[in-house]
């Protein structure tokens, strides 16, 4: 009986040790994802190695060994960085030929609350917008009201509005009560009454309904004809 009884200790304590034993094995299984980290850095060579990793199928010289930008290169990147956030910002399409200082400071306006009779970054009347923004770009001191400003513009064909031209707006037959900056692809920078300075379009139906002519300042386009005459000349 004594005997029987060691023996089915002991077979119970065989048992006991192999179930216990089981986990260990289990462990160095979950562990066994990590092995591919060590594997990941073969696929970079040249990151590991002083020589170069060319590509054998296109024979490329890897970014590493590439001469470095020229000042020019940057300076056109730096450009094509600058015209896509004025786009993204503004909602326009640019050819990217477009004034750059025009587009930076309507940028700078946009979100200014409207405040009648006023024109600071703390608050802008649309009149007040544009002679900011004129005087920020151009150099030019226009008349302070929307009216005044219309008596001294160029009247333009709303299908020939260039960047720069003023939009003004009446209803029906009364005065001009707004005005606006023309940027192109027939939408406008202005301040509204109802959202402070932001782009509108002249297809909103507000907007189309009450636009009543487009000015252009004489002052702008003579600049903008001496402009195109000097790149004409650079690329002769």
């Amino acid at each position: 009986m004594k005997n029987s009884l060691l023996y089915c200790l002991a077979a119970g304590s065989l048992a006991l040790s192999f179930f216990f034993e089981r986990p260990a094995d289990a462990s160095a299984t979950l562990r066994a994802p990590s092995a591919p980290v060590v594997a990941e850095a073969s696929l970079f060579p040249a990151l590991t190695t002083n020589e170069p990793a060319n590509d054998p199928a296109t024979g490329t010289t890897p970014a590493a060994n590439k001469p470095a930008p020229t000042a020019a290169e940057l300076a056109a990147s730096r450009d094509s960085l600058t015209y896509h956030y004025y786009a993204q910002t503004l909602g326009l399409h640019l050819a990217f030929d477009e004034n750059k200082n025009l587009l930076r400071t309507v940028t700078d306006w946009i979100g200014t609350p409207y405040s009648y009779g006023s024109n600071s970054h703390r608050g802008t009347d649309c009149s007040g917008f544009v002679t900011r923004v004129f005087r920020e770009v151009y150099g030019i001191t226009l008349q302070r009201s929307s009216r005044s400003m219309f008596g001294t513009t160029q009247r333009v064909a709303k299908a020939e509005m260039q960047t720069g031209d003023l939009v003004f707006f009446r209803r029906g037959h009364g005065p001009i009560y707004h005005v606006g900056i023309y940027l192109k692809d027939g939408k406008f920078a202005h301040s509204a009454c109802n959202g402070g300075v932001m782009v509108s379009s002249l297809h909103q139906d507000y907007y189309r309904r009450n636009f009543y002519a487009a000015g252009r300042v004489p002052a702008v386009a003579a600049a903008a004809a001496r402009a195109a005459e000097d790149l004409v000349a650079r690329t002769e």
